[in-house]
């Protein structure tokens, strides 16, 4: 995928329904997959009637007060917002002290999640991080939820947890970044793959790769609000209208329409986060 890509995208870029040059579009409704709307600095309301187009969203926890306020939001916004409830691998020292506060509030959300590893930053230590991993994932396992699994630097420690529990059709890699290599050994666990603004990215020619091993069946397209922004907004605060961005750049990789792949993934995370 080249400069062209990017520069063919307006800066507004989200299609809505109407006439455009004469013809008639129907308007797209996409699901953002993983967006941390309680973390952001505007107010979620604005962001909501700024992404007309975004039928829903999943609005996962990082700790135990981010969690609490993803439930808030989903209280509030019940036709528009899921929570999930988790404890991040860069919390994981905390591990211990929040354990029975994500387990309290993981049995009101619809998954387990933002959990998993990263090896790159290593803000807790990697024991702990396994630690907290496992329990979570367990968490799921007996709640009967799916996993939303954060992975960097950490692919073959996150597959082996996976595979061990033998639950990888339950598991959500969100914004998946890893090579065609780790992406089909993956697929083979069974796990669905959620993919960010790094895929459009002129640097995501790796991640582009790997996505195009992945079944369309077996993806779905997040924004990670407030985080990780999509040309040519690369660099601002994230927001869930410019999930759009990412379908678009899946499309080119599948070569199909944004509107197909608005529907499928929209469908995959319907099958996933509310059966």
């Amino acid at each position: 995928m080249g400069a062209w890509f990017f520069q063919s995208i307006p800066k507004h870029c989200v299609r809505v329904g109407g006439v455009l040059n004469g013809t008639n579009y129907p308007r797209l409704m996409w699901v953002d997959s993983h967006c941390h709307l309680q973390l952001t600095d505007q107010e979620p309301a604005v962001l909501l009637e700024r992404a007309p187009d975004v039928d829903w969203l999943v609005v996962p926890g990082i700790d135990s007060p981010s969690s609490i306020a993803a439930i808030a939001l989903a209280d509030r916004y019940p036709d528009r917002i899921v929570a999930a409830a988790g404890l991040h691998p860069h919390e994981a020292d905390k591990w211990a002290v929040e354990r029975s506060s994500i387990v309290d509030h993981a049995h009101r959300a619809v998954a387990v999640g933002e959990i998993g590893l990263d090896f790159y930053r290593n803000l807790s230590p990697r024991d702990q991080q396994l630690e907290a991993f496992t329990d979570q994932l367990q968490l799921a396992v007996e709640l009967d939820k799916p996993a939303i699994v954060h992975c960097r630097d950490a692919f073959l420690e996150i597959y082996e947890v996976i595979d061990s529990a033998g639950v990888g059709e339950r598991v959500v890699l969100h914004c998946w970044t890893g090579g065609s290599r780790w992406t089909r050994r993956f697929l083979d666990l069974g796990v669905m793959f959620s993919f960010a603004g790094p895929v459009a990215f002129e640097t995501g020619d790796t991640i582009r790769r790997a996505a195009a091993f992945v079944p369309p069946e077996r993806a779905m397209v997040e924004t990670d609000t407030p985080y990780l922004s999509p040309p040519p907004y690369r660099g601002e605060s994230n927001e869930p209208a410019r999930v759009a961005l990412v379908g678009a750049a899946l499309a080119g990789v599948w070569g199909m329409t944004e509107g197909e792949v608005a529907r499928v993934t929209a469908a995959n995370a319907r099958r996933v986060f509310r059966p």
